[in-house]
């Protein structure tokens, strides 16, 4: 995680949907610029993150994976 990075939201374990309706929840309690690390082991994020970032305007800045573990770092928009 970075330094700037104010939450993580660890969905190791669970499946969609479950993972992308917890990233909609922590980001709503971002503010604008703020940032989540996202941390899945579903391979379906892989899908569904940049999706859901696509759609809601948010930035996906970062994005990759080791040993069957998949991280996401999204900086909320406005």
């Amino acid at each position: 995680m970075t330094d700037t990075a104010r939450k993580q939201l660890d969905t190791t374990g669970l499946t969609c949907p479950e993972p992308v309706m917890m990233l909609h929840n922590a980001v709503r309690d971002l503010a604008t610029g703020e940032e989540v690390e996202v941390r899945a082991t579903d391979p379906s994020t892989q899908r569904d993150i940049p999706r859901f970032c696509s759609f809601l305007g948010h930035e996906l800045l970062e994005q990759d994976e080791a040993d069957g573990v998949y991280r996401y770092l999204i900086r909320k928009a406005d």
